[in-house]
């Protein structure tokens, strides 16, 4: 197993934030949706009133990426609420650099993510998953998690751009 350290982001993690939200992107085969920028991160993070909180995975200088990182993983989260059940936590992104899968440091992420949620109140952790991505899905099913399609029928929705503005007009 690999050395590694799994700590909260703070805002001169943003650029390699922004480098793996790309990484992300173009793994899942969708580089021409990513519009954040390094700074769009420190505003929307690091603010008075944060729309979401990371962790960081890092690795010491003797186990950097052969492209020269330290930090190779991350996970960006929010708190949400459910009518039903209360306080939630959903976990938009968790990313493991490609060289560095396979050493539990996903595992290591996603379980932080799930002990700040249960340390806040949380009754839930809810996320996505691309329905090619059975690797992720295996991985997420091996850790207790479900899919809320199948089992209690729910898609996720989503309103942007010009059918946006047009549903904010009164």
């Amino acid at each position: 197993m690999m050395d590694f350290s799994i700590r909260p982001a703070n805002v001169e993690d943003c650029k390699d934030i922004a480098r793996m939200i790309r990484d992300l992107a173009e793994y899942e085969e969708m580089s021409d949706l990513v519009k954040i920028t390094q700074r769009d991160l420190e505003q929307d993070g690091f603010s008075k009133n944060p729309f979401y909180h990371g962790i960081i995975a890092e690795v010491s200088d003797q186990h950097r990426s052969q492209d020269g990182h330290t930090k190779i993983g991350y996970a960006l989260y929010f708190y949400s609420y459910s009518s039903w059940i209360g306080r939630a936590i959903y976990m938009e992104d968790l990313y493991v650099m490609q060289e560095f899968r396979g050493n539990g440091i996903g595992k290591a992420l996603m379980s932080k993510v799930a002990q700040l949620g249960l340390a806040a109140g949380c009754n839930q952790l809810n996320f996505t998953v691309l329905d090619w991505n059975k690797s992720s899905m295996d991985f997420y099913f091996s850790h207790g998690c479900f899919n809320i399609t199948t089992k209690l029928g729910y898609h996720c929705m989503r309103c942007e751009g010009e059918a946006l503005e047009n549903l904010a007009q009164p």
